[in-house]
């Protein structure tokens, strides 16, 4: 009986026995976890992306916000807007963007700017080195969307540096070099405009809106007399002129349209293609620079576009200093009219 006891007791201890398996994870656990973790940051990358651009937008809308103030405190100390573009005898005029920056909190900047003479006789001392003023970067007038954060070199180091912010110089139409005459846009060349002068309603008429730095442009072609303005993108591409490939909207300091204003012929993001030596840019138009050759009747036509890097739209600013994101689906027709300052138009924004 004993014996049987034994036999069963052993039996019992062999079935119960534990078996001892690897700790390790195998092959095809490995591979379900490695799936898992890929499926996670798949669905948080974007999150984090968008978190990051959305804090972005805000930034970029803040700058735009100080742009507008620094505007208005212009207009309270000097009662007048300042202009779009002046001309100090050699066609390196000063931007609008200059002649806000002691109301930025740019004093040592402004203080160092000497209007009349032109931007490439002004400079400042930067960390002991003697620096043109063109080439300083003015940290509110950069979005962070902007990959193109970096200043513009010349022969001798650097010698511009972009912007992201451009001044209202209407739809198409910028100035007449013989009669002075110019545009429906809030800033001009040589105009001092005052808010009485915007009959459309300082919440109704654009101040600013945003721009791409470092943008291709055609631009010089010279024709004299008056111009149609394009109706299609495409015809722009047909008005010929000269190539520059990435300078435009790279001068902060110059007042010309192509670098410091927007023209609002064609709706913000709106992509104006054109062949040049078998590569197709987006650019922008300038039939002739402000000031580039004083002999030249040619009027300043210009289809130079609001565009940004953040997605759907870009800021602009109203004369009131109020900022909306604005659809680049916007009507073209309410665009134009919010950009002219006595066209008498009901235009409001979306």
């Amino acid at each position: 009986m004993c014996g049987m006891c034994a036999c069963a007791a052993d039996a019992r201890r062999r079935f119960f026995r534990p078996v001892h398996r690897n700790a390790g994870f195998t092959l095809v656990e490995l591979l379900v976890v490695i799936a898992i973790i890929g499926v996670l940051v798949g669905l948080l990358l974007p999150a984090v992306q968008g978190a990051r651009e959305a804090a972005r937008r805000m930034s970029c809308s803040n700058n735009m916000k100080q742009i507008l103030l620094a505007t208005h405190n212009y207009e309270s100390a000097y009662k007048r807007l300042p202009p779009g573009w002046t001309e100090p005898g050699n066609g390196k005029g000063w931007s609008m963007q200059a002649r806000i920056l002691p109301f930025l909190e740019a004093t040592n900047l402004a203080d160092n700017v000497n209007f009349g003479f032109g931007y490439t006789e002004s400079f400042v001392d930067v960390d002991g080195v003697s620096t043109p003023i063109a080439a300083v970067r003015v940290a509110t007038y950069q979005c962070p969307s902007d990959p193109g954060d970096q200043p513009r070199m010349g022969d001798d180091g650097p010698e511009y540096y972009k912007l992201n912010y451009a001044a209202n110089a209407g739809v198409w139409f910028v100035v007449d070099p013989r009669t002075g005459e110019v545009g429906e846009g809030m800033f001009h060349p040589g105009r001092y405009f005052k808010f009485r002068d915007c009959i459309d309603g300082l919440s109704n008429t654009l101040a600013m809106a945003e721009v791409k730095g470092w943008t291709p442009y055609l631009r010089d072609v010279g024709t004299v007399g008056e111009m149609d303005a394009p109706e299609f993108a495409e015809d722009v591409c047909d008005l010929g002129g000269s190539f520059k490939q990435n300078t435009g909207h790279t001068e902060w300091v110059d007042g010309r349209c192509h670098q410091a204003a927007f023209t609002s012929l064609f709706p913000p993001n709106h992509r104006v293609a054109c062949l040049q030596s078998g590569v197709e840019y987006d650019i922008d138009f300038t039939n002739m620079r402000e000031g580039r050759d004083p002999s030249n009747p040619a009027r300043t036509y210009a289809a130079v576009t609001a565009r940004s890097y953040h997605v759907g739209g870009v800021h602009a600013g109203a004369m009131d200093g109020s900022i909306q994101y604005v659809s680049e689906s916007i009507d073209r027709e309410i665009w134009q009219q919010l950009s002219t300052r006595n066209g008498r138009e009901i235009a409001q924004w979306p």
